[in-house]
């Protein structure tokens, strides 16, 4: 599903970055764009910055249903620093997925920004009909010890050092030693 992504740049706070860039919404079906304006209030702009493919695997359909069952349902947009120095804009857009934990791989390596953008209620239906298709939750096999013995037979519980029977289980202390003449 082409997916467009709305980014808010907007003036920084410290001295340290000059503009802040957010992904702030996603539009669904949303044709070709490239930073396309779409609202201006002051020095705040929002953009159409780009629209990216959203794409869905069975693989990852359990993944799908973890992220649509949170509190709020969100797209992970990734966002990385633009590497192009003539750029207008300081950052670009890689990707969207539904998936919390391919995002959680892109947010271990520390060179992209993972902005949580909600669903709009028509994705969540996109998804929800996806995953009624093709998730299949495994069937939960016990597995047993194959190397266990138990025809073993234990001779006594505790430390055997120590000697008294009130507490077999606490740790053994300094051993008492006589003193030498």
């Amino acid at each position: 599903m082409p997916l467009g992504i709305v980014i808010r740049k907007s003036p920084g706070v410290t001295g340290w970055a000059k503009w802040v860039w957010k992904a702030v919404a996603v539009l669904p079906g949303a044709g070709p764009a490239d930073w396309h304006e779409l609202r201006r209030e002051g020095e705040v702009v929002e953009y159409h910055a780009a629209t990216v493919t959203l794409e869905l695997f069975r693989s990852e359909a359990e993944a799908y249903l973890t992220g649509i069952s949170t509190r709020s349902p969100s797209i992970y947009v990734v966002l990385r620093d633009s590497t192009d120095p003539e750029a207008a804009q300081d950052v670009e857009v890689l990707l969207a997925t539904a998936s919390p934990y391919e995002a959680q791989d892109y947010a271990d390596s520390g060179e992209e920004i993972i902005e949580l953008v909600p669903m709009p209620d028509s994705l969540i239906n996109w998804i929800k009909a996806f995953i009624n298709v093709h998730y299949q939750p495994e069937k939960f096999i016990k597995r047993r010890r194959k190397n266990a013995r138990v025809d073993l037979v234990e001779d006594g519980v505790g430390d055997a050092r120590i000697t008294q029977l009130s507490d077999v289980y606490r740790a053994p202390g300094p051993r008492k030693t006589e003193p030498i003449h």
